[in-house]
């Protein structure tokens, strides 16, 4: 019997891999107090798997009111957020540690 059951657990745990599953890619790169690049086009409607590298030394913090995310960037390093799904339009984002270091996020 246990034999018989174990295709099924197997399946369970599969199931929720594939519903968690990645959107689409996009990349930003913090350089010098910029991001790089400063607008970035991403597809309307779809979770976004956003990757940003802070190129630098120094810690930075990306943040952003309208997609009510925030976080911290250590130097050198490459973090993961994810957004979305956006509805169609401009969202902008900041490091909060340089606030003059602005970008824009477009959902088309």
């Amino acid at each position: 019997m246990a034999r018989s059951i174990m295709p099924l657990i197997a399946l369970l745990f599969a199931i929720p891999g594939v519903a968690i599953a990645a959107g689409p890619g996009a990349s930003l790169t913090l350089r010098d107090h910029q991001f790089e690049p400063s607008e970035l086009t991403v597809p309307a409607g779809q979770k976004i798997e956003l990757h940003i590298t802070n190129s630098g030394a120094a810690p930075a913090e990306f943040e952003s009111a309208d997609l009510k995310r925030e976080k911290v960037l250590p130097g050198g390093r490459t973090v993961t957020i994810y957004v979305g799904p956006l509805r169609p339009g401009r969202y902008e984002f900041f490091d909060d540690f340089h606030p003059s270091s602005r970008g824009h996020l477009v959902a088309q």
